[in-house]
């Protein structure tokens, strides 16, 4: 029998050892580096303090048993066993040395071995959660990254913390001929931007390769979006993806900034026929509390920008010329944040994110505040055959809905009243609940109601978290959480898609697994005379003093509604678990897909033109799942085709809005969800 030292050695190195695994290959949670670093230190504390419990004699075979009968009976279970070996006093030693880490001094290079492998671990550990932030401050950083470009424009962010390099001078140049201008002279780069400066070049060609150069050898490139209206802009590829963090999976041999999912998006950046446009990263650019948060304060999360931006990563090839435009997420800021836009540690978080990803993205909507001093999050553009539409869903959100109305769901036949057709009287809410405040909800719906030019045939919408309602873990920090206001949002997108003649897509990230999900429109009711689904039926001629919601019919056809593509992470952990599961015919699975480090989404568009288009078929969206880079999955999306708006009918909502403020139905979305418009300039939410 096992002593207690034995017993205690045992059990808190085989702690140390899943605990460590789990940290360094599958999830770096902060439990984990307490959990590990305490159980060796136990381990350790025991096996050289009790170090003649672990051992002291020769190894013995066990006495063989002496009554004949009792070998008989022993001879027959090893027969019984198919003749298994018998297993010695001294390779059992050996397998507990090996696997549960408990030493034998009789066998010391065996025993040394095993405690090395356990303070192995603990050094890992303390490896990825500290070389980085002290190895690797990254205070003279001095980079170049190019931002949102359109036709005629483009936005490059520069660092350059050296005083000695200014005045900075910037040239341009297109490429296919060298004829430098200057376009700007910088004369200050301060620690209030953390010497971040957003250049802007103007007047540019469309669907032109330009080279910038700046006078600190700082250089890059970029291409110009095609012209509207041109052949060009009838095609576009970009692609998209959420959550890195450098150095994991842990390799202990690898830098401590490396990003290993840049490996497999180097290699698909370079292998597409036609470049991507941009990369369209959906939030969790870095983890400012994970493995441990070290601090709360502007200098960290400043650096923690500045460690991502110093990985050596971004040299592989394809990528310094790769294009991205930023949405925000919690990890920006603090785990499922909800507190608001000035609550701590949000104001330390929001800053390095205004100056190095807000400051070169596209612009804000039509209509919302704008300039440096309201530091608007939410931005609108086109691109080719698509618009955009990049939602914050963290500046703005209160607290989620109460988990009796975020989280249970009735019977298919009760119309949901989180759901995009609500009941007409749903419950009182007592407080206000919402992901996207009053001002970026008008934007959101005046845009989808918004019509588009004729070679537009996709709406867009980039949130950082999901919409679908069909993940189960967690469920309350995603459109889940928010059904109130997803609802109103789902209706819109029906509308526009009925009324407009365009398709919605939802592209989404934070839940580091795949899954791909369809939001089928509601319809009239299968049974006659019934009118809209929603609405309720009479009953006063039997005596029932309350109406019966009508059941929701959903289109059952295979691609009928928005499509939700909801992707991440580029290079981080995977769920082991399975959190994903359909709920109810609202939101209908189309594929999950939880495992891979590495998932990144490719989005192709292209119009139809000549004969296809004739035939009623506008447009084609073809999107590319990349699992560890390779192709795991590929989906196939149709615009509605020529005149389906009017065919489709249906009786849709009418809406007055207008893209300079509030119309009247969005004051009445505002109204139904308890919001309040804000006067205040940047100040999304209410007063």
């Amino acid at each position: 029998m096992p002593s207690p030292a034995e017993i205690i050695a045992g059990t808190s190195s085989s702690i140390a050892r899943l605990a460590a695994y789990a940290f360094l290959r599958w999830i770096p949670g902060h439990h984990f580096p307490p959990i590990i670093l305490s159980a060796v230190a136990i381990y350790l504390a025991f096996v050289f303090s009790q170090s003649e419990s672990f051992g002291s004699s020769s190894p013995t075979i066990h006495d063989a048993p002496s009554d004949g009968h009792d070998q008989t009976k022993e001879q027959d279970r090893i027969n019984e066993d198919q003749e298994e070996p018998v297993l010695y006093e001294e390779e059992k030693s050996l397998f507990k040395t090996l696997l549960f880490g408990i030493p034998d001094w009789r066998q010391r290079r065996w025993s040394y071995i095993t405690i090395g492998v356990n303070v192995l671990l603990a050094l890992f550990t303390v490896d990825l959660v500290f070389r980085g932030p002290l190895l690797h401050p990254a205070k003279d950083l001095s980079f170049t990254r190019v931002g949102y470009v359109d036709s005629t424009s483009a936005k490059v962010l520069i660092r350059e913390p050296d005083p000695a390099q200014l005045p900075m001078y910037v040239y341009l140049s297109p490429a296919d001929k060298t004829s430098w201008t200057t376009t700007d002279t910088i004369y200050y780069l301060g620690p209030n931007t953390d010497y971040t400066h957003a250049l802007s070049f103007d007047g540019l060609q469309p669907s032109k390769k330009y080279i910038y150069s700046l006078s600190n050898d700082q250089s890059g490139t970029f291409v110009t979006a095609p012209s509207p209206y041109s052949e060009a802009a009838n095609t576009l590829t970009f692609l998209t993806s959420s959550c890195i963090k450098a150095n994991f999976p842990y390799r202990p041999t690898a830098h401590s900034l490396a990003i290993h999912g840049f490996e497999y998006l180097s290699k698909l950046v370079r292998s597409l026929p036609s470049p991507a446009a941009f990369m369209l990263f959906l939030g969790d650019f870095i983890y400012v509390d994970v493995p441990l948060r070290l601090s709360s304060s502007l200098a960290h999360y400043r650096s923690e920008y500045r460690r991502v931006y110093a990985s050596p990563s971004w040299l592989l090839p394809g990528l310094d010329t790769l294009p991205w435009i930023h949405t925000l997420d919690d990890h920006e800021i603090a785990n499922d944040w909800s507190g608001g836009n000035d609550t701590d540690p949000f104001p330390a978080a929001s800053d390095p994110f205004i100056h190095y990803h807000v400051s070169v993205n596209p612009p804000v909507p039509p209509g919302s505040p704008s300039g440096s001093e309201t530091n608007t999050t939410y931005f609108e553009f086109t691109n080719g055959p698509a618009s955009f539409f990049m939602l914050d869903t963290r500046r703005y959100r209160t607290d989620p809905e109460p988990q009796s109305t975020s989280t249970s769901f009735p019977s298919r036949e009760k119309p949901l009243y989180g759901s995009s057709l609500e009941s007409p009287n749903p419950p009182a809410a007592s407080e206000t609940h919402s992901m996207l405040g009053v001002q970026q909800l008008d934007s959101l719906l005046a845009y989808l109601s918004e019509p588009e030019p004729a070679h537009v045939h996709w709406k867009i919408i980039a949130t950082s978290v999901p919409f679908t309602k069909n993940w189960r873990f967690g469920t309350s920090d995603t459109w889940g959480g928010f059904l109130r206001e997803r609802s109103i949002i789902l209706q819109a997108m029906h509308d526009a898609e009925r009324e407009l003649g365009v398709r919605v897509v939802i592209l989404s990230g934070d839940r580091h697994e795949f899954a791909a999900i369809r939001y089928p429109p509601p319809v009239l009711s299968q049974e006659q005379d019934q009118g809209l689904v929603g609405e309720t039926i009479d009953t006063s001629d039997t005596g029932t003093s309350e109406p019966i919601p009508k059941p929701v019919v959903y289109d059952t056809s295979p691609a009928a509604g928005p499509h939700e593509f909801s992707v991440g992470p580029l290079s981080m952990f995977y769920l082991p678990f399975r959190t994903f599961r359909q709920v109810d015919d609202q939101d209908v699975a189309i594929k999950y897909i939880p495992d891979g480090n590495s998932k990144t989404g490719l989005i192709e568009i292209r119009n139809l033109v000549g004969d296809a288009g004739s035939q009623g078929q506008r447009s084609l969206l073809k999107y590319t799942l990349y699992v560890d880079g390779e192709v795991k999955w590929e989906y196939t999306l149709t615009s509605p085709s020529a005149g389906s708006a009017l065919a489709m009918g249906g009786r849709g909502r009418e809406r007055r809005r207008t893209r300079n403020g509030v119309g009247d139905g969005v004051r009445g979305w505002a109204q139904r969800l308890g919001l309040r418009g804000s006067t205040g300039r940047g100040r999304s939410l209410w007063d």
